[in-house]
């Protein structure tokens, strides 16, 4: 009875959860805005395993393999110096350094906006916090978010509960709609900001132009 109540609690905790993040993702269409890049804040690895660390990102524009950047960095701490060992510029290339060696793979899909990779035969020392950055023009800012790798000799149990699950299956499927809805609207206003933005360069453009050409012509009849 005690494993029921908590189950619900959790899935509860969860919704709470989804709903405050669809919330922000709405809230955050303003001209300063990034696009939103998506990641677990903690991942547990077992020492010796394939560690899997994921990033999607989400963006009103297609990607252009000529345009698009990302840097995947590490640091041991937050006071630590970021190192760059996966960046893409026009393709993709794993930076070899002496931490990673060739461990590091690109397990992502570009076309489907995912960034993620893999970490092969993690060891203690790879523990730390790792940054996943994303520019895709012509978005106007650069995203990122960071992800916490902690290896363990030692995975806690699972817990599972039927109820959780479809309690969470449940509130995963309307949220993920409501979600979507959200992206779509933020997408069109931003465009229609970035148009407008266009629109104001151009006008003042065209009034430097008619200015000189006044000026000339003014010169012209001197």
């Amino acid at each position: 009875m005690v494993s029921s109540f908590q189950a619900r609690n959790k899935s509860r905790k969860s919704a709470v959860n989804l709903i405050f993040i669809a919330m922000v993702i709405f809230a955050m269409d303003s001209p300063a805005s990034s696009m939103d890049v998506m990641v677990p804040s903690k991942v547990n690895a077992l020492n010796g395993t394939t560690a899997r660390l994921p990033c999607t990102f989400t963006s009103c524009y297609k990607i252009d393999i000529s345009r698009f950047a990302m840097n995947w960095t590490y640091k041991e701490d937050l006071n630590d110096t970021e190192e760059i060992f996966m960046t893409f510029k026009h393709r993709m290339t794993v930076i070899r350094t002496e931490r990673f060696d060739d461990r590091v793979v690109f397990a992502g899909n570009l076309e489907k906006n995912d960034l993620s990779i893999t970490i092969s035969d993690v060891q203690m020392s790879d523990s730390g916090i790792y940054k996943c950055y994303v520019r895709n023009p012509p978005d106007r800012q650069l995203g990122n978010a960071s992800i916490s790798l902690n290896v363990v000799t030692e995975l806690p149990p699972p817990r599972d509960s039927t109820i959780a699950v479809v309690m969470g299956a449940s509130v995963g499927g309307i949220l993920a709609v409501l979600i979507l809805s959200m992206v779509i609207i933020k997408c069109v206003r931003r465009r229609r900001k970035q148009e407008l933005i266009s629109d104001e360069q151009k006008m003042e453009e065209e009034g430097k132009t008619d200015a000189e050409g006044g000026t000339e012509e003014g010169t012209k009849q001197l």
